[in-house]
């Protein structure tokens, strides 16, 4: 049975990276309608906007995408807003959802929610186990109490609440900016440039033993529409690659694929954020099949191309225009 055919959908942060791939893939399941308004519209940390956009749309179900994001040197910086932003957003939504009669609410978390010191690989029942890595433990735990609100809503109202854990999100159209991008589209741009200007090395932070896995965004977005359409249960749930790879194998990568000869320097000043991670991710496969399809080689490849057509396409515009 698919819980999506002939509903109306809200999705919040549908314009955003994984955002636009969860549309497409929302609509193969033949809703009555798919909502996405953007936030210029209805800032969801302003409950009384989020009753609007409800009542605006009239969604049977909600699936939360909306979040404020970084790679460690954002979470750093920005702690408080990071930690409040995310949880007053889904801690309104999901309220006003419960009050406007929405049937259904998917909400994206995060793998930072995760105890620092998870047994690998990590399952969903460790997830309560100890604190998580203290760079991104205020977003993590503003992610993490939306769990417990959808659980304690589905025992006292009967809401029927589903949460996922997705590891880090890479492809085409990622955030880029060095300043708050995650540490893959960082590498990409540190190697790319590098490469392109005949740099003799490269920095990067930390040791590079950490190990992370990542999921390519389509991939992700399919894991999304597979859960909202059919996954009925109140645990949360793992999507990832099964795909591990330390952070240090993964520069060397990226700068192969990139073409980056030179040296990749250490700056051991730096955190490396969680030791490992990498999920167990049999619980998706067993409740609603879904399996990433993607290699982490071919969709770096994707995502390196993307990213130099659009350096040349921004190069392009930046070239003096002749005047005949």
């Amino acid at each position: 049975m698919d819980l999506l055919a002939g509903k109306r959908i809200l999705v919040t942060g549908g314009s955003g990276f994984l955002g636009t791939h969860v549309l497409a893939e929302l609509a193969e399941h033949d809703p009555a309608a798919v909502i996405a308004p953007r936030s210029v519209q209805y800032d969801l940390r302003d409950r009384a906007a989020i009753g609007a956009a409800l009542n605006d749309a009239r969604p049977e179900v909600v699936v939360h995408l909306a979040a404020v994001v970084g790679g460690i040197g954002a979470n750093m910086a920005t702690p408080g807003q990071f930690f409040y932003d995310n949880a007053s957003m889904g801690i309104h939504l999901i309220e006003e959802s419960r009050l406007a009669g929405v049937e259904r609410f998917v909400c994206l978390g995060t793998v930072c929610a995760y105890p620092k010191h998870t047994p690998i690989p990590f399952h969903e029942d460790d997830l309560w186990n100890g604190y998580p890595e203290e760079t991104n433990a205020p977003y993590g735990l503003a992610k993490k109490m939306l769990l417990v609100q959808l659980q304690a809503y589905r025992q006292q109202y009967g809401f029927q609440g589903v949460y996922l854990l997705p590891v880090n999100l890479y492809g085409p159209h990622d955030n880029f900016d060095e300043r708050t991008s995650h540490v893959i589209p960082a590498l990409i741009k540190k190697c790319c440039e590098a490469a392109d200007s005949g740099a003799e090395s490269i920095t990067c932070w930390g040791t590079g033993q950490a190990s992370r896995e990542f999921l390519y965004v389509e991939d992700a977005a399919k894991g999304v529409a597979a859960a909202a359409a059919h996954y009925l249960g109140a645990e949360p749930v793992n999507l990832g690659s099964g795909q591990e790879i330390t952070i240090a194998e993964l520069t060397t990568l990226i700068a192969e694929l990139a073409g980056f000869e030179g040296e990749i320097v250490w700056d051991r000043s730096k955190p490396d954020g969680q030791p490992r991670r990498w999920l167990d991710t049999s619980r998706a496969a067993d409740e609603f099949g879904f399996r990433a399809e993607t290699k982490l080689r071919e969709g770096l490849e994707r995502t390196i191309e993307w990213f130099r057509a659009r350096s040349h396409e921004r190069n392009q515009e930046r070239q003096p225009q002749s005047i005949p």
